[in-house]
């Protein structure tokens, strides 16, 4: 029987993309106690979404047009809390996900896995719970019972979620001008988050910051990829 519209989950889309928004509402339509009550691809209009339609989940994406996921889980859960979040997202696991929890956030997917691991992680988050890959919850389980860093090894803790996302472009290969293409902001600007970057990670070069972007942004691969000399 299928369930009653009153009694169906109510869940939005959020994400810049729209093939994706497509493709999630039509896997989601062939749940039955799932409903799809809106989309949106930017903060200000996730936000005014939420608002009007008080959605059980709302699935949203990392990166977005005008603005940062991370900054749209902290205002959802601090304006929302009755609404669960689950972050899908094309950016590396590894460097958000503990990140995304903090926030607020009950579940971490990465667009790489099958789609059957992202409906687990739906009704996980929907059940109470939380959801993270396998490789990941042992990173943040580790973290957590206190496997520690030496004291000479950067710890990305320090960064602000900017500069988390300025070194994550940078280890995908994107220079200063299309970073600052890409996040809306002045070359003068991803200069200073550079600098500051490697300040707090203790750094002395831009090639050793280029180095160790390159290896993070890697890190939840299993990879270690070839770096110049």
């Amino acid at each position: 029987m299928t369930p009653d519209r009153k009694s169906r989950v109510r869940v939005v889309i959020v994400d810049d993309h729209a093939v994706v928004r497509r493709g999630l509402r039509e896997l989601l339509r062939q749940e039955s106690d799932l409903e799809v009550c809106g989309e949106a691809e930017d903060i200000a209009d996730a936000i005014q979404l939420v608002a009007d339609e008080r959605p059980d989940l709302m699935i949203a994406d990392i990166a977005l047009r005008h603005g940062h996921g991370l900054e749209l889980i902290k205002q959802v859960v601090a304006r929302f809390p009755q609404t669960r979040i689950l972050v899908l997202s094309m950016h590396n696991e590894w460097l958000y996900a503990e990140r995304a929890l903090r926030a607020g956030a009950s579940g971490y997917v990465s667009k790489h896995e099958p789609m059957e691991n992202l409906m687990d992680a739906i009704r996980r988050v929907l059940a109470g719970g939380v959801y993270l890959s396998g490789r990941s919850a042992d990173h943040v389980l580790g973290r957590l019972v206190g496997r520690r860093r030496t004291s000479d090894e950067p710890s990305l803790d320090q960064l602000s979620d900017r500069e988390l996302e300025v070194l994550n472009l940078l280890g995908r290969g994107q220079g200063t001008r299309e970073i600052a293409v890409h996040l809306s902001l002045s070359p003068r600007t991803i200069d200073a988050h550079r600098e500051n970057i490697k300040k707090k990670l203790g750094l002395n070069t831009a090639a050793e910051l280029f180095q160790f972007a390159v290896l993070v942004t890697h890190e939840n691969l299993g990879t270690r990829p070839e770096l110049p000399e």
